[in-house]
């Protein structure tokens, strides 16, 4: 347990309301809420205060979207569960849910299991687990159930990645059945992967290797078809939950804005990288652009004000990272001469509570939109809320006091993520975490990690609270 704990004198902003308050902590959670000055704040006592004047008490970020040492084209990403967890907390995220891997042939459990392993006593922030189905088939089915009972609540499907992740439709289809039985949630990779191959297969044999047709094949229709298809699906399922994971282009928000708009329970995710990146850095000179490879990938800029619009309409709900890094010394480098070999991932976890808050200062969104995007709403998406998410009597004390007039630039020189690169080099940001409290214990304090490996815990989810 953790000892008492008093904030003082922060604006306290959440996604339903901005407030001057005073924060009481008690045994890991939020004791108690009180105006500065009154004598309810007056009258409390705390083994440890912390002076948030002129600052902002936010919740802690929420990322539901990670790959801790997740195996792709013979490697693995760079940060284990330690030292993402750790970067995480840097930039102000107390929660993430990574992506457990099912391998084909293989049960549920088993990939459950190596997760549990990787994570358990590693995590210096508390986290969850989603499952990726890579083989759909009657025992993995029934192994759905299984997990929903467990916590893990939300299944996530390929349409891209033929031959390592790829469903067919009608795999797709009996999973969505499932999981419209058993409360899990839809998370959909849509992209059409078969005909992406195709053009992979031309591009290579016209001599185009260089890492920047990794975007001009990864088209922004073939995004839209697949998100389309995806969302019929779910229709013929049973008008399911569906959760399109990295929306990219502006084409295939508007198939999510469209659903949403006949009043069907379909969600989108975009994440930092296609808010404030683009094809531009995809073709960097000298190989440089194998830094930005992801799928999806990065479209050209003109993308970036739909994406940005439909935050503000909630045509899309979440700003999640993606979070899957690879070095570029060693790792990267292993699509020299042929883009479709280069690892698929960027890093991202302790930048993206940053990015958007830049995006308040820069207009794009609102203070408590930032909130609901990046803590609460992915919170209520995955069945965390309220214990993650808000700032609330109850809720786990895991609290950030964000400096919103500090100024930093971005660099692999200062991040804390295990890869030897960053995506924003050089990027100027208006506004740093100071100090994180996780179930009430410092974490990172006045600028200086004070967390420790295996203070994080394993948190069993409930189904999706984010429903029309």
């Amino acid at each position: 347990m953790s000892e008492r704990t008093l904030i003082r004198g922060g604006l306290v902003i959440t996604a339903a309301e901005e407030t001057h308050a005073d924060v009481l902590v008690e045994d890991g959670r939020v004791a108690a809420l009180a105006a500065h000055g009154s004598s309810a704040a007056e009258g409390w006592s705390a083994g440890r205060t912390i002076d948030a004047t002129g600052k902002y008490v936010i919740p802690g970020g929420v990322d539901g979207h990670t790959h801790m040492e997740m195996p792709f084209g013979g490697t693995f990403a760079s940060d284990t569960f330690e030292t993402g967890t750790r970067a995480a907390a840097w930039g102000g995220t107390t929660t993430v849910v990574d992506f457990v891997v099912q391998s084909v042939g293989r049960p549920l459990r088993e990939g459950l299991d190596t997760w549990h392993a990787k994570a358990e006593g590693n995590c210096a922030i508390d986290y969850g687990f989603h499952m990726i189905l890579s083989d759909v088939n009657d025992s993995t089915l029934k192994e759905m159930d299984l997990l929903v009972a467990e916590g893990i609540t939300s299944f996530k499907l390929f349409m891209a990645y033929p031959g390592v992740f790829y469903s067919d439709d009608g795999r797709i289809l009996r999973a969505m059945q499932r999981a419209g039985r058993n409360g899990g949630l839809t998370m959909m990779h849509a992209e059409n992967g078969i005909a992406i191959d195709v053009l992979v297969e031309q591009a290579l044999a016209a001599g185009r290797s260089d890492p920047r047709y990794h975007g001009e094949v990864r088209k922004a229709l073939l995004e839209a078809e697949a998100t389309h298809r995806a969302i019929q699906l779910a229709r013929v399922a049973g008008e399911v939950p569906l959760y399109i994971v990295h929306v990219s282009a502006e084409e295939a928000l508007a198939e999510i804005a469209g659903a949403r708009d006949r009043g069907l329970n379909v969600f989108g995710e975009t994440c930092p990288q296609y808010l404030f990146l683009s094809t531009d850095n995809l073709a960097e000179p000298d190989f440089e652009g194998a830094k930005y490879v992801c799928s999806t990938p990065l479209r050209p800029r003109e993308h970036q004000a739909a994406l940005w619009r439909g935050l503000r309409t909630n045509d899309l709900q979440v700003v999640s990272t993606d979070h899957c890094p690879f070095c570029f010394s060693g790792q990267k480098e292993l699509g020299r001469g042929d883009f479709s070999k280069i690892p698929n991932g960027m890093p991202g976890v302790e930048n993206r509570m940053d990015l958007l808050h830049q995006a308040v200062v820069d207009g794009h969104i609102s203070r408590r939109r930032w909130i609901e995007i990046a803590c609460a709403t992915p919170a209520r998406m995955f069945g965390l809320y309220p214990g993650k998410g808000t700032i609330a009597p109850g809720a786990d004390a895991d609290l950030v006091v964000y400096d919103p007039r500090a100024e930093q630039v971005l660099s692999a020189r200062t991040h804390h993520m295990n890869v030897d690169y960053s995506a924003y080099e050089g990027r100027r940001v208006t506004g740093r975490v100071e100090t994180v409290l996780s179930r009430g214990v410092p974490v990172i304090e006045d600028r200086a990690y004070v967390g420790q490996a295996g203070h994080g815990v394993y948190l069993p989810r409930g189904v999706s609270q984010y429903l029309n």
